[in-house]
Order: structure tokens, then sequence, then C-alpha cells
């Protein structure tokens, strides 16, 4: 059973929404929602990257969101859009294997999935926003790696 990188990305969003909700631990809603599944080790292996690696790395992503959606509480977005930022946010800063592009694009795509009828452009707005710092920073990165 093959499943896409954005099946992936809904299963880790609705980890991330689950935690932001109940805080159960990330590795109780791993075991919830991935336990006596079967995914490819490929799809399992992204979605824990994207839900550990958001969990490890919440405080700074936060602050990204806080710069990017000026006069906007982290606490006033709502739950859905919240995490979509964090998903895209981490996989941003942290899955250099991932574009810029694609990255804007499936989180636009999970808002208008998932969202209000204004989230997608509300997500496009506020990762455009960051988003540019981030990509130069990943370029620095790999240039001294």
């Amino acid at each position: 059973m093959k499943l896409s990188r954005r099946k992936a990305r809904i299963i880790a969003l609705e980890m991330l929404y689950q935690l932001d909700m109940a805080d159960g631990g990330v590795d109780n809603i791993i075991d919830a929602k991935l336990g006596g599944k079967n995914f490819p080790q490929n799809t399992k292996d992204f979605i824990l990257r994207l839900a550990r690696g958001f969990s490890e790395h919440k405080d700074e992503i936060d602050r990204f969101i806080k710069k990017g959606a000026e006069n906007w509480s982290i606490d006033r977005i709502t739950a859905v859009d919240r995490n979509i930022l964090r998903l895209a946010i981490f996989e941003l800063l942290y899955c250099q294997d991932v574009p810029f592009k694609v990255i804007i694009d499936e989180a636009v795509e999970l808002a208008k999935l998932y969202g209000a009828e204004d989230s997608g452009a509300f997500i496009n707005g506020v990762l455009d926003k960051i988003g540019k710092g981030i990509s130069s920073r990943k370029q620095e990165m790999r240039e001294i790696a």
C-alpha cells in the first residue's frame, strides 16, 4: 500500500491537532494513530519525523508563527490553521529534501481541505512572510555543510 506524502501530512496534522487539544504526549498519540496499521515504512518514517520533530521544536516553531501572523496571538489562530502552520514551518526548517514551494502548496491545500473559507489565503500569507527568511537560512545551512 503506497501512501502519498499528502496523506502522511494529513495524519501528522491530526496528531498535532490532538497534541494541541489534549496533550496526551506525542508517543501516546503516535501509538494510537499508527499502532496496528500497516503503513509503508517510508510513509511511517515521514509521519514520525513530522510529529516528533514538531514536538521537539514547538517553541521555536511557534515563535515563527508569532512573527508571521502579526496582530494575531497564537491562541487566536484557529487550531486547524495553527497546526497546519506548525507542520509547514517544521518542514521549512528541518526537511531539507522538500522544496520550499511544495511545502507552501501542501499547507495551502490542507488549509483548503480542513480550514475555514479564508484559511488558504491566511496560511499562504503567513508562510510567505516568514518563508523567505527560512529559505535563505536553509541555503546557508547547505553551504556550511
